[in-house]
């Protein structure tokens, strides 16, 4: 039983994880340019945790970093617009889990 609390556990993790990406990605949006120390005081996220996201959406393509901060890029909106879609799929497929 404990192995499989550590698998939900990990699933958790990664879903409050894709949510911080989310977030961040919305403030920047709202408030670019945007610092890490700035981002980090708005989301109440340390910095060591902004700096690895904002590294993630970067890698993405989501992120622009400038050097007056982050800025979102070009692919924000078709991103953002996707979630959703995103969101039942991943529904979908533990439902089909969930049934099997």
């Amino acid at each position: 039983m404990a192995e499989e609390a550590s698998l939900f556990d990990r699933a958790f993790e990664e879903i409050e994880l894709i949510g911080r990406h989310i977030d961040m990605l919305k403030v920047t949006k709202e408030m670019q340019p945007i610092g890490i120390i700035r981002l980090s005081e708005v989301l109440n996220i340390p910095k060591h945790k902004v700096r690895y996201s904002l590294r993630l959406l970067e890698k993405e393509g989501l992120i622009i970093a400038t050097n007056e901060g982050a800025m979102v890029s070009d692919k924000y909106e078709e991103f953002i617009g996707g979630v959703s879609g995103q969101f039942e799929d991943l529904i979908g497929r533990i439902n089909r889990i969930r049934q099997s």
